[in-house]
């Protein structure tokens, strides 16, 4: 019986139930619709310049000077970063940057290594 719809996202309770366009737990009472829960996660993977979904650990190659506010030269293009840690934001890489310690980047500015 229901092996046909997704678990539900809530609970993950497998007796879920479709009632039009949207999906319906009778264990916990989530209605969800499957399209936008689709989207929402997809726009929450953090993909680099490339396309390519970068995960927590991953190393990144920085692929174009980055001014600092504070600090008298820039982070230059092809700096290696390793160990990064995804957060939530505009910047949504945290990291260690040797020379510069601990900061923010966007991941349209890097590359995964």
């Amino acid at each position: 019986m229901s092996s046909e719809f997704p678990p539900c996202p809530n609970c993950k309770s497998e007796y879920t139930y479709s009632d039009g366009s949207l999906m319906i737990c009778p264990e916990c009472g989530n209605e969800w619709n499957p399209e936008e829960l689709a989207a929402e996660e997809a726009a929450a993977l953090v993909r680099d310049v490339n396309g390519n979904v970068l995960q927590d650990g991953d190393s990144v190659v920085v692929v174009k000077d980055l001014p600092v506010k504070g600090a008298p030269k820039p982070v230059k293009a092809g700096t290696k970063v390793k160990n990064i840690r995804l957060s939530d934001g505009d910047h949504n890489i945290d990291c260690k940057i040797e020379g510069f310690g601990a900061m923010a980047l966007k991941s349209e500015f890097v590359k995964k290594a």
